[in-house]
């Protein structure tokens, strides 16, 4: 289940470079180049890890001008993966991701603010669990350049902090930190 879209939620940084240009991505989930990860408390004493194994997203890039750059992210929240099924089937009911009746998450950017040379944060809205929030994201450059296959991808690295109560979660044991991994192939 694809839809062009998060990202990462997450995605679009200043970065120092000379040729500069806008130019469009799609993040390379095709390639597993990508990833959506997360932390939380597990019943308040220690950390569960886990993964989102489905999402797809588009990210527009500009560093001459990064108020024109952009990003959209799609993350089919039943591919919640914490290497455990059973708790898998458990995170995905109504008290915790509520899958059945929102299956779909959607992050879209409104600004993007310059923070450091690499650095900064995209402000955008985060709709999950049927509940439309202001999100921001912390990012980072990480490189860009030609690919071995012809083509050119720049990639970044976002983290952000989500308040389960925010969506209308029951979840009582504090934020969920998120990590965003983000490849996109130049269109």
């Amino acid at each position: 289940m694809k839809k062009l879209l998060l990202t990462t939620l997450l995605l679009i940084t200043p970065i120092s470079i000379s040729t500069a240009s806008a130019a469009d991505y799609v993040i390379d989930v095709e390639g597993m180049h990508a990833a959506i990860n997360f932390k939380v408390r597990h019943v308040g004493i220690s950390w569960l890890t886990g993964r989102f194994d489905k999402f797809a997203g588009t990210f527009s890039y500009d560093e001459d001008n990064l108020m024109a750059s952009k990003v959209s992210v799609d993350i089919d929240v039943g591919s919640v993966n914490s290497n455990h099924e059973a708790r898998d089937k458990h995170i995905q009911d109504p008290t915790y991701l509520n899958v059945e009746a929102n299956p779909m998450a959607h992050f879209e950017s409104t600004s993007i603010e310059k923070t450091s040379d690499t650095t900064a944060t995209i402000n955008g809205n985060l709709t999950l669990n049927g509940v439309t929030k202001p999100f921001a994201l912390m990012a980072s450059h990480v490189g860009q350049g030609d690919d071995p296959w012809g083509g050119y991808r720049a990639a970044f690295e976002a983290t952000a902090m989500l308040n389960p109560q925010d969506f209308d979660f029951q979840f009582e044991y504090g934020d969920v930190e998120l990590n965003f991994y983000v490849e996109g192939v130049r269109q």
